[in-house]
């Protein structure tokens, strides 16, 4: 049978467009059917709802952003939700709260069908390279099986055990991305008032011990100003809210991620949530010049 790939948006287009090229039999669904075209042009069958999907996918991927919209497309809490996943894999791709990941598992589970939990690390360029880092957290027999379906999208995948520790693991690093990317972004927001020569400054960063495929794109878009979107302000909120609560349920500090928290809602605020997390640095130039900011939360 095909598999199934929902959710087309700036992660999950480039993601499945990966999979049709590698020859995978595509079925596929979006809200938006706008972005459809795309897969279609590659060779993906287009469903015409969520329950062509189902009917003619074993496994499904979702690649959706939010809990309510992952039950919402699954009809959990329906009639349909059984109907659904009965007899069906479903791979859940998107960052969601561990715990909520879990109580899927459960009723996936109670249903008939299995789960896969499948986090990602990296933004819209490693997903259009296919350089991504899957995370993986299921059943070991279903996460073996699916495993190198997943291939084609990805540089490396990494079994992190059971359900939730993909999407923990997902949140560890996450603390890393974010707390790197806003250092970078005070360090050129310093350079730049300071006078100095920013394409130097990108040079010396370039080339210096913490250099890195994330430090080398995010340098650059500093420096030319360029926040178009890899990963949104508003996506990086959310997900440093969810660090921050799977800290706080832990009784775990986290004093540089919840800084960093602040500082994006700040950005988004200002009307920023759209551009690139690298837009941060529009808080500190905002505290810099001393305009009244929200508070954050």
């Amino acid at each position: 049978m095909k598999t199934g790939f929902i959710g087309l948006g700036v992660m999950g287009t480039p993601m499945a467009l990966n999979l049709a090229r590698a020859g995978t039999e595509l079925v596929v669904w979006n809200r938006s059917p706008e972005s459809t075209q795309v897969l279609r042009a590659a060779g993906a069958e287009v469903a015409a709802d969520i329950d062509e999907v189902f009917g003619r996918a074993r496994t499904v991927i979702l690649m959706l952003a939010t809990d309510a919209v992952i039950d919402a497309v699954l009809g959990r809490g329906t009639s349909d939700f059984n109907a659904r996943v009965a007899g069906h894999v479903v791979i859940h791709m998107g960052t969601t709260a561990p715990e909520y990941s879990k109580g899927l598992e459960a009723d996936i589970r109670a249903a008939g069908g299995r789960y896969v939990e499948a986090p990602v690390s990296g933004s819209r360029r490693p997903a259009e390279e296919a350089q991504l880092i899957v995370m993986l957290a299921g059943e070991a027999d279903i996460v073996e099986e699916i495993r190198p379906l997943l291939g084609p999208m990805c540089r490396e995948t990494v079994v992190c055990g059971g359900v939730p520790n993909a999407l923990l693991m997902k949140l560890a690093v996450n603390i890393f991305l974010i707390t790197t990317v806003t250092g970078l972004a005070e360090a050129a927001h310093f350079a730049g008032r300071q006078g100095l020569d920013m394409g130097l400054f990108k040079a010396v960063v370039d080339a210096g011990q913490m250099a890195s495929g994330i430090s080398r794109i995010k340098s650059g878009k500093l420096v030319e100003r360029d926040f178009s979107v890899q990963a949104a302000i508003t996506d990086v909120l959310k997900n440093s809210r969810l660090v921050a609560e799977a800290a706080r349920q832990a009784g775990i500090a986290s004093p540089l991620l919840d800084a960093c928290h602040v500082l994006y809602a700040q950005t988004e605020s200002l009307g920023f949530g759209r551009e690139d997390m690298a837009a941060v640095v529009r808080a500190l130039e905002a505290r810099t010049d001393d305009t009244k900011l929200p508070s954050g939360d």
